[in-house]
């Protein structure tokens, strides 16, 4: 299926993730929106992909989804303020020390995960 064309979008690039926020409209001319997250990955022979997850958030869910994502958001930074935390993120981070976690090896669930429209449900 072709992706319509965008309306209107925003992009958030962060760090190897790049979030796009699309506008797009229905085949009865309403608009929805698309959030898609893609991560660049680097192959061992130094060329590389992304990988991307996509959301498609209709109308009728703004609310509700405005409403959970504004509590959780909320309910992080109440308990753990808005510092980063991650070890990742500290100055003397190193990515051999990291890389047997688990955190970075994704799971079977998530490495064959496609783009989800709620219309397939």
């Amino acid at each position: 299926m072709m992706e319509k064309e965008e309306i209107y979008s925003k992009v958030l690039r962060a760090g190897r993730r790049t979030y796009f926020f699309d506008v797009r409209a229905t085949k009865a001319g309403d608009y929805y929106l698309t959030i898609t997250e893609s991560k660049k990955f680097t192959n061992d022979d130094g060329s590389f992909h992304y990988k991307k997850h996509k959301i498609y958030l209709y109308k009728e869910d703004f609310t509700e989804f405005n409403a959970i994502l504004q509590e959780m958001t909320n309910y992080i930074i109440d308990k753990k303020g808005e510092e980063v935390i991650s070890e990742r993120h500290q100055k003397d981070f190193k990515r051999e020390e990291y890389s047997n976690t688990s955190e970075e090896t994704p799971s079977a669930s998530t490495e064959s995960f496609t783009d989800l429209n709620f219309e397939d449900i």
